[in-house]
């Protein structure tokens, strides 16, 4: 099995980033994370951020940029990312009244637009998924599956959250072999969950219901870049589900 890096998305320990950013990631590095997927940079300017990362020994995957950030403040966010070093920008979410078919149009020309402004700067742009993405469709194709077919690779990649695929009714096994060699990033997450719709819960790596190891492993084949903890809202101490995470990855990824 090809090695995959093994990182955390930083939304998961937001309450404790905001109370104390460089303390968090020092605990995150101490956990034997090798990566961190930022969501804000809790005012840290980028020099710094950098050079904590590098005493931590922390790569810089990426960042979570909001639509409005990409609108308003690009040049600032591809300066901040080539100072840390990160190789992706990815947009993490859409707001409820921007999710209609026609919106969609525009957020296709919108996003090879981002696309082509991060490739010149040497940053790869990627789109990461909720459930929405599979409920409305292009001209009789599902959004997620437009956004990819219309927008050549080089200008939009895939960061794939595997909880939100299953979620939705998709294969999550089929869907990361459908997007090989298009998929560097694969947001690594478990759900309990009852029927479509209703309540659900995310829940540390090997509690809920997805089928870890053969996703791992499909991953593996798929040339994914890194594998990435992310947990939406946790019932613990977020610092203490990550560090249940990281070790679940040790004793079923890293240690085999």
């Amino acid at each position: 099995m090809k090695r995959m890096g093994i990182g955390l998305q930083l939304y998961t320990v937001r309450d404790a980033t905001a109370e104390d950013f460089e303390g968090t990631l020092r605990k995150i590095a101490a956990m034997g994370y090798e990566g961190v997927e930022f969501a804000g940079y809790g005012g840290i300017k980028a020099e710094a951020m950098r050079d904590l990362l590098q005493e931590l020994n922390l790569k810089a995957i990426g960042s979570h940029i909001g639509l409005q950030l990409l609108e308003e403040r690009l040049d600032e966010e591809i300066a901040y990312l080539q100072t840390i070093g990160a190789k992706y920008a990815i947009c993490p979410w859409l707001p409820a009244d921007a999710r209609d078919t026609e919106a969609w149009r525009g957020h296709l020309v919108k996003f090879e637009e981002y696309g082509k402004r991060f490739r010149e700067a040497g940053i790869t742009f990627a789109y990461h998924n909720h459930d929405f993405e599979f409920e409305v469709e292009i001209d009789g194709q599902i959004v997620f599956d437009a956004l990819y077919e219309r927008i050549d690779p080089q200008y939009l990649q895939v960061e794939m959250d595997i909880g939100w695929v299953q979620y939705s009714g998709v294969d999550p096994l089929a869907y990361i072999a459908k997007y090989a060699g298009r998929l560097p990033l694969l947001h690594l997450k478990d759900f309990r969950a009852g029927e479509k719709g209703k309540q659900i819960d995310t829940v540390e790596l090997g509690r809920g219901d997805l089928p870890l190891v053969p996703i791992i492993q499909a991953a593996s084949e798929a040339s994914v870049e890194w594998l990435i903890v992310e947990q939406d809202v946790c019932a613990n101490p977020p610092l203490e589900s990550v560090a249940e995470s990281m070790e679940w990855m040790k004793n079923n990824y890293l240690n085999q």
